[in-house]
């Protein structure tokens, strides 16, 4: 059995320089100092080497988009790395098309900082900021959603275009992660944001959110997003499953409030009478406004409601007109917001006239 005593002492070498290999990376490759130049110069810092692309902005007050908390799920936190980051990882390839990796575009939450890096954000993100706000109201407008209303503290006002998003920070294990809701208070109101947010169980930003109460203090960053409605004379249609009314009702109402007479249409659909919310408001709006039409619908018919029932879809058929010039706006679930888009298509509206936030 002597002879294997050398195989032995080599194993022991082997699994003793792994181990020495792994402590001096965590003690030096992870504490290096790092140059980040942003922009060409436009930000400049000193990070720590190790943590990610996104980490690093984060912590120099630079905000960009994160839904799914840095999980590489999204594939909202964009940045073109010119130098630096290293290849493209497995994790990065599906969320990125063949032009992104072309331009040497990265997903941030997945590229470590572990060299100078040059990198090139999109300049509106610069002027992205973090809120500290307190809670104010919480009403159940369904269900299961509820409204929230925030009171700006630090800033104490905000602007935004109708229709964009937050990202609530969520505490979790010690940490924050990010969390994207969409905004559905009107753009005239800067002192204060509104969002309603749909218990999922197991969600841990819904959760989160559903517990608050009122004096609770909460820290989100914003707005974010280009889901918002474009400079033209098109007829705009929106459409809203579920908790998708929020951005719609941000656009609906912040459009009315400043007199745009652009012929309006929302088609709303709800599983029953009692998962409609904001339905006296909105029905209101259209009394009182030409331009705006309202469309509920329910999945089926009930005895107290006398209105639409069916697929949202299929109850535009009989609202829309085939060749009219035509916006579309949808937030939803993505099988009824692929129903919606083909069913636009068919309807001569363009690729890039339909604008949909999935919130999936």
């Amino acid at each position: 059995m002597g002879y294997l005593t050398p195989i032995i002492v080599l194993d022991i070498v082997a699994g003793s320089l792994a181990v020495i290999l792994v402590i001096a990376n965590k003690l030096f490759a992870e504490y290096e100092d790092v140059n980040l130049d942003i922009n060409d110069g436009e930000e400049e810092f000193v990070v720590e080497g190790g943590t990610t692309l996104l980490q690093a902005l984060t912590d120099n007050e630079i905000y960009i988009p994160s839904a799914c908390g840095g999980q590489g799920s999204c594939g909202f936190c964009t940045a073109r790395v010119k130098e630096g980051g290293g290849p493209v990882l497995p994790t990065e390839e599906p969320m990125l098309t063949r032009q992104q990796l072309i331009d040497d575009v990265r997903l941030s939450c997945q590229v470590k900082v572990r060299e100078d890096m040059k990198v090139e954000i999109e300049e509106k993100y610069l002027e992205v900021e973090k809120y500290s706000t307190e809670v104010i109201s919480t009403e159940d407008v369904t269900p299961s959603i509820k409204e929230i209303i925030f009171d700006l503290k630090e800033p104490e006002t905000i602007d935004f275009k109708a229709g964009q998003y937050v990202q609530v920070q969520v505490p979790a294990d010690g940490d924050t992660v990010d969390r994207a809701y969409s905004i559905a208070s009107e753009e005239s109101v800067h002192d204060k944001v509104m969002l309603t947010v749909q218990l999922i169980e197991g969600g841990l930003g819904s959760t989160y959110l559903h517990e608050l109460e009122v004096g609770d203090e909460v820290e989100f960053t914003g707005p974010f997003g280009d889901f918002y409605v474009q400079d033209t004379d098109a007829t705009i249609v929106g459409v809203a499953g579920g908790v998708g009314l929020a951005p719609l009702r941000s656009i609906v109402f912040s459009l009315l409030e400043k007199g745009v007479d652009r012929e309006i249409w929302l088609f709303y659909g709800a599983r029953t009478l009692e998962d409609l919310y904001y339905h006296e408001d909105l029905e209101q709006l259209a009394d009182n406004h030409d331009n705006f039409n309202y469309v509920p619908a329910l999945d089926s018919s009930q005895p107290e409601w006398d209105g639409e029932v069916g697929l949202i879809t299929e109850v535009m058929k009989d609202y829309l007109e085939k060749g009219e010039n035509m916006e579309g706006y949808l937030c939803g679930p993505p099988p009824m917001m692929d129903a919606t888009i083909d069913l636009l298509a068919s309807y001569g509206v363009e690729e890039e006239d339909i604008l949909y936030d999935d919130f999936s």
